[in-house]
């Protein structure tokens, strides 16, 4: 099987964080993106940019869970200057 690092693995898997892009919506997660989907397994979950097979790393995606991703979000938001309008943007549905 072969083996990447998992950012030559990201343009494949479109289809694959578009799905967790929809079942976060679903869960009230509005302006989930699949960047920020992208961006939450990188930091979180890969931490760098290990080498993966295509299955794990369709794995990771579909297993990123949604308390992992608030967690991201949260940290994002305490890094940018105006943190009052990114909680307010990241609760608006």
């Amino acid at each position: 099987m072969v083996i990447h690092h998992v950012s030559q693995w990201k343009e494949m898997m479109t289809p694959v964080l578009e799905s967790k892009v929809d079942e976060f919506k679903l869960l009230g997660y509005s302006k989930a993106t699949t960047e920020d989907v992208w961006r939450c397994l990188c930091q979180k979950v890969w931490k760098g940019n290990p080498e993966k097979r295509l299955h794990e790393v369709v794995e990771d995606i579909f297993h990123l869970n949604s308390g992992t991703y608030m967690s991201y979000l949260t940290v994002e938001a305490y890094q940018d200057d105006d943190l009052l309008a990114s909680i307010a943007a990241l609760t608006k549905q």
